[in-house]
C-alpha cells in the first residue's frame, strides 16, 4: 500500500506543479492577489507531497521492502542500514526523486524566506513549478521508484559496491542541492525578463541564492574527488572524466555569476550578461543531468542506458534553455543601463574575471563533448584526457589567478594602473622573495610548480592584504585596528577566506603533482618498498567477512628511519551478490601530506601486488576548496546579503523596460 501511496503522491505533486506553472502568471498580469498568493500555496502543497512521496521510498530501502523492484535491484538485506538508507538516491529513479525533492525544499524557501515584490514572487515560483512539473513528468512516466515486484525475492540484489560508502550518503545529496539550487538563479533571471525590471534589489535578492547555490557544489565536487580518491584505490583526485567536468562547469559559470551579480548590485550595470549567465548556469546543470542519465557515457556516474529517458532529458534541456534564450534575444535589448566605468576599474576587473570563467568554461564543455560527437558522427572513437585539459584550462586559470589579488584593490568606476602597481607593491614583493628563494633551493628543474606556487603566495598574501588594507594595520593602534576588523562586514570575509582557499588548493595541486611517488611491487609478507623516504613492509594477508562481502585484508607496516609509525590496512573486498571486487585504500595523514596503500590481487602464490603513494601536501587540495566554501558560508551570514534584510533596502536605480 505503501508504494501506491509514493506514487499518488507525485501524480499530486505534478497536478499541483503543473497549477503553480499557470496560475501565477495570470495573477501577474491581472494583478490578482488571490492568484498571485496560489504560487506559495502551491509551492507548500508540492512540497509536502513530494516529501511524503520520498520519504516512502526511503522507508523501502530501510526496511528492504524488496516487493518494489527498484529497492531489490539496488539494496539488499545485509547491507548496512545506512548504506540501504543512501541506496535511495544510489539508482537512477531515486536519485532522480532526490532532485525533484531539493528543487521542491526550494520552493518552499523561496516562499517562506523571500520577502519578493507579489508579482515577482507570483512568477519565480511559476517558473519554479513548470520546472518541477517537467521532471515529475519524467519520474512518473519514465522511471517511476514505485513499480511493483511479483513475486516479490527473498533478497534483494545489491547496490554497487563502489557506491556502499559513506561518500554516497554525502556527496551526492550536497551536489544536487547545487544542481538544482541554480534553478532558483534560472527562475529569478526569466521572472526579471517577464517582469522587465533588473534592479538593484533584484540583485541583492537573487545573489543569497546564487551564492547557496555556489557554496553546495564546492562542498559537492570537493567530496566527491575525496571520495574518487579514497575509494578507487588508483591515488587520483580528478581525471576530467566526463561527470566530473559536468559538475565542474557550472561551477565555474556560477562562480562567473557570483562576480557579476556585485556589479550589477553596486553599479547597476553588466545587467545583461548576468541574466544570460544565469541561464547558462542552470542550462550547464541541466547538461549534467543529460549525461548521467542518457547512456551516452559508461561511468560509475551513470545511472541510465534507458534512450527514452535521455530523450526526455534532452527535452527539458531544449525546452527551458532554448525557451529562455528565446525570451533573452526578444527582451533583453531593452534593457538600459547609463552607468560608466573605464577598463582599468573594479567593473573591468570583474569582466575580465567573467570573460575567463566563461572561455574556461568553453574548454572543458569542448574537451568534454568532441570525442562524444566525434563517435556519434563517426566510426571513430577518441580519448580527450588531462594532457588537453593542461595546455587549455590551466593557462587560463594562471592569468585569472593573476588578475584576482590585484583586482580587489581597484577601484569602482575608474582607477589608473599606477596606483594599482602601487597598493600592491608588498605583496609582489613578497611573492617575488618567495620564488626566488625556491629557485634557489630546486632550480630551474621545477620551474612549472615554483611559478604555481608563487600563484598559490599570491592569492593568499593577496586576500590577507584585504585584511591589513581594512584594518589599517601598522599605521593606527591595535585597538583602533581591532575595532575596523569588528566593523569589516562579513561578506569582505568571506572573499578573503575564499580567495585564500584557492591559494591553498593551487599549492596542494602543485607540489603533491610535482614531488609526488608511485611505488608498485609484488611483495612477498615480509618484503617492502619505499616511497617519499617512508618504507612500507608487507607483514600478513588475512581473510575475514563483512556485512556483506568476503575481505582480504593486507597489514602493512609503516616505518620511517626504522621506526614504525603505524600499521596500515588495505583490504580487497569480494561482494559475493553482485560478484564484484572492490579496494578499500588505506591512507595515513603526515600533517598535509598522505601515504596511501592499496592491495591488489595476488601476483603468484607467495606475493601480493601492493601500490603505495607519497602525496606530499595533497590535503591542501581538500582544505583549499573547504576554505572557500566556509567563506561563501561567511558572506552568506553577512546582514548585508541575508534575503530578509535585503527585500526592505531602497532601490537606488533601475534598469527597466516596458512591462509585459
Amino acid at each position: 500500500m505503501w508504494a501506491e501511496v509514493g506514487h499518488f503522491a507525485l501524480v499530486l505533486a505534478l497536478t499541483i506543479s503543473l497549477a503553480q506553472s499557470i496560475v501565477p502568471h495570470i495573477g501577474a498580469w491581472k494583478r490578482d492577489p488571490n492568484l498571485l498568493a496560489f504560487a506559495s500555496y502551491a509551492s507548500f502543497a508540492q512540497f509536502a507531497f513530494v516529501a511524503l512521496s520520498f520519504a516512502i521510498l526511503m522507508r523501502a530501502f530501510a526496511l528492504s521492502d524488496f516487493s518494489i523492484l527498484l529497492v531489490a535491484s539496488n539494496s539488499n538485506s545485509a547491507m548496512p542500514l545506512p548504506f540501504r538508507v543512501s541506496a535511495t538516491w544510489g539508482n537512477h529513479e531515486g536519485s532522480l526523486l532526490l532532485w525533484i525533492f531539493i528543487l521542491a525544499i526550494f520552493g518552499a524557501a523561496v516562499t517562506a524566506a523571500a520577502k519578493l515584490p507579489e508579482t515577482m514572487k507570483a512568477r519565480v515560483l511559476a517558473i519554479q513549478g513548470l520546472i518541477s512539473a517537467s521532471f515529475l513528468g519524467l519520474t512518473i512516466f519514465t522511471s517511476n521508484p514505485f513499480v511493483r515486484l511479483h513475486p516479490a525475492p527473498t533478497n534483494g540484489f545489491e547496490l554497487n559496491p563502489l557506491l556502499q560508502d559513506i561518500g554516497l550518503v554525502l556527496h551526492p545529496p550536497f551536489l544536487y542541492l547545487g544542481y538544482v539550487g541554480v534553478s532558483i538563479v534560472f527562475s529569478f533571471a526569466v521572472a526579471a525578463l517577464l517582469e522587465g525590471k533588473v534592479d538593484a534589489l533584484w540583485a541583492r535578492l537573487v545573489r543569497p541564492w546564487i551564492l547557496l547555490a555556489w557554496i553546495f557544489l564546492t562542498i559537492g565536487i570537493t567530496l566527491g574527488s575525496y571520495w574518487a580518491y579514497y575509494e578507487l584505490g588508483w591515488g587520483g583526485w580528478w581525471f576530467w572524466d566526463p561527470v566530473e567536468n559536468a559538475s565542474f562547469m557550472p561551477w565555474l559559470i556560477c562562480t562567473a555569476l557570483l562576480h557579476s551579480a556585485i556589479v550589477v548590485e553596486r553599479r547597476q550595470t553588466l545587467i545583461v550578461w548576468t541574466l544570460l549567465l544565469a541561464i547558462l548556469t542552470f542550462s550547464l546543470s541541466l547538461v549534467g543531468t543529460f549525461i548521467v542519465r542518457s547512456g551516452i557515457i559508461t561511468s560509475v556516474h551513470a545511472f541510465a542506458s534507458d534512450p527514452d529517458r535521455g530523450v526526455w532529458i534532452l527535452g527539458i534541456l531544449i525546452f527551458f534553455t532554448g525557451g529562455a534564450l528565446t525570451l533573452f534575444s526578444l527582451r533583453a535589448h531593452k534593457l538600459t543601463s547609463e552607468v560608466s566605468f573605464r577598463p582599468i576599474s573594479r567593473e573591468g576587473g570583474l569582466i575580465l574575471n567573467n570573460i575567463l570563467l566563461v572561455v574556461a568554461t568553453a574548454t572543458v564543455f569542448l574537451g568534454t563533448f568532441y570525442p562524444l560527437l566525434v563517435e556519434l558522427t563517426t566510426t571513430d572513437r577518441i580519448s580527450v584526457g588531462p594532457p588537453y585539459f593542461n595546455r587549455s584550462f590551466v593557462p587560463l586559470m594562471f592569468v585569472l589567478m593573476l588578475a584576482l589579488s590585484a583586482g580587489v584593490f581597484l577601484h569602482w568606476k575608474r582607477d589608473t594602473m599606477r596606483e594599482v602597481l602601487f597598493r600592491i607593491r608588498w605583496i609582489a614583493i613578497a611573492v617575488l622573495a618567495i620564488v626566488l628563494v625556491l629557485l634557489f633551493v630546486f632550480g630551474l628543474r621545477r620551474v612549472g610548480a615554483l611559478f604555481s606556487l608563487g600563484i598559490a603566495a599570491w592569492l593568499v598574501f593577496g586576500a590577507i592584504a584585504v585584511w591589513f588594507v581594512r584594518a589599517r594595520i601598522g599605521q593606527v593602534t591595535l585597538k583602533r585596528s581591532w575595532e575596523l576588523t569588528r566593523n569589516t562586514p562579513r561578506a569582505v570575509f568571506g572573499m578573503i577566506l575564499s580567495h585564500a582557499g584557492l591559494g591553498v588548493l593551487v599549492a596542494g595541486i602543485a607540489v603533491v603533482t610535482t614531488w609526488q611517488q608511485e611505488e608498485i611491487a609484488a611483495l612477498p609478507l615480509g618484503g617492502s618498498v619505499e616511497a617519499g623516504g617512508y618504507r612500507f613492509t608487507l607483514e600478513n594477508v588475512e581473510n575475514g567477512f563483512g556485512p556483506n562481502y568476503q575481505v582480504q585484508r593486507a597489514l602493512i607496516a609503516l616505518s620511517l628511519n626504522d621506526e614504525t609509525l603505524r600499521v596500515l590496512e588495505a583490504e580487497r573486498r569480494y561482494y559475493p551478490v553482485s560478484k564484484s571486487v572492490t579496494t578499500e585504500a588505506a591512507i595515513h595523514p603526515r600533517g598535509v601530506t598522505n601515504l596511501y596503500a592499496s592491495l591488489g590481487g595476488p601476483a603468484d602464490a607467495d606475493t601480493w601486488v601492493v601500490r603505495v603513494y607519497y602525496h606530499p601536501w595533497v590535503i591542501f587540495i581538500w582544505l583549499g576548496p573547504s576554505l572557500m566554501a566556509l567563506g561563501g558560508l561567511v558572506s552568506l551570514s553577512d546582514r548585508r546579503i541575508r534575503i530578509s534584510f535585503l527585500a526592505r533596502r531602497p532601490i537606488t536605480r533601475s534598469s527597466t523596460m516596458p512591462a509585459e
